[in-house]
């Protein structure tokens, strides 16, 4: 029997069909995922929380610090610093003497931080059982100076003018940190030939008020309502530089304040109390505080 040739259009047809029959079907292999990585083995990956804020927080929350009224200027930056790091966190201060501040944690006031001038009134806040014993760390040191008005109606050129009959002087009370290194300041005095043991009453003679923080004492003063008062070099800074002159009190004579800091017990937001405080203790912190006559502990 003879074939019939095919067409060329069918011959490729025929071609393709027995192409397609002898090619094996597809199988499909599930492969288990693996970690590949993106960059050189030897350039360290950076972690993705790498100076990157936390995020912001869902509700608003109130970081309540109870500071020392010298520490006003300086927490104050500090203050926007760890806003800055912490969306959603409001820094509220309540700044006033620490005699006070003490007094107020004692009574129950909300408070998450407590940043005294001294140890003494750290200490009342410990002993009522408001602070644990042993978290209070010194983060700054601070030193005295008289100031008088820029127009010095006293005409003040040394420390012994401090005891000139007529002369108006404003401390800070006895209760406040201040208050007390002045009186500090003037035993000292009193016991050095240069100035005369009479020295500390004739001075005393001569205080018109005594205030209830150290800022009271620089408005005063700053004001003219006093020819001279004794505050912290701290005070003398930014723009209070140029509204009071001043004489320097030297080392010998000097009362170097220590300011503790620390967690109230009872804080509502104990971590973040934590990290204010850890930032105050930081190279940022501790710059801050430099910046307004403070004496940083690094």
């Amino acid at each position: 029997m003879k074939l019939k040739p095919l067409s060329i259009p069918a011959l490729i047809l025929a071609l393709l069909l027995t192409s397609c029959a002898s090619q094996p079907a597809a199988i499909q292999v599930a492969v288990e995922p693996t970690t590949v990585a993106t960059q050189a083995p030897d350039v360290p990956q950076a972690s993705a929380t790498l100076d990157a804020p936390p995020p912001a927080r869902s509700e608003p929350v109130d970081l309540y610090v109870f500071a020392a009224a010298s520490l006003t200027s300086a927490f104050g930056d500090i203050g926007r610093l760890f806003e800055a790091g912490h969306p959603g966190t409001s820094v509220v201060f309540n700044f006033a003497g620490s005699q006070q501040l003490a007094q107020q944690i004692n009574e129950g006031a909300p408070a998450d931080v407590f940043a005294s001038a001294n140890k003494k009134q750290m200490d009342v806040v410990i002993e009522a059982g408001n602070i644990v014993t042993g978290t209070h760390q010194t983060f700054a040191r601070n030193r005295l100076v008289v100031i008088y008005p820029q127009d010095n109606p006293a005409g003040l050129t040394e420390l012994t003018d401090l005891g000139k009959s007529g002369l108006k002087l404003v401390l800070a009370s006895k209760e406040v940190p201040v208050g007390q290194y002045a009186l500090d300041f003037l035993d000292k005095a009193s016991a050095d030939p240069a100035f005369g043991t009479s020295y500390q009453d004739e001075v005393i003679k001569n205080v018109v008020s005594y205030e209830d923080n150290v800022k009271a004492v620089l408005t005063k003063v700053a004001l003219g309502e006093a020819d001279a008062g004794i505050v912290y070099t701290s005070d003398i800074s930014g723009p209070n530089v140029d509204k009071v002159g001043r004489l320097d009190i030297p080392d010998s004579l000097n009362i170097i304040a220590a300011y503790p800091i620390a967690p109230v017990k009872e804080s509502q937001n104990p971590e973040l109390s934590q990290a204010f405080i850890d930032l105050v203790l930081s190279a940022e912190g501790q710059s801050i505080l430099a910046k307004y006559n403070f004496t940083p502990i690094r």
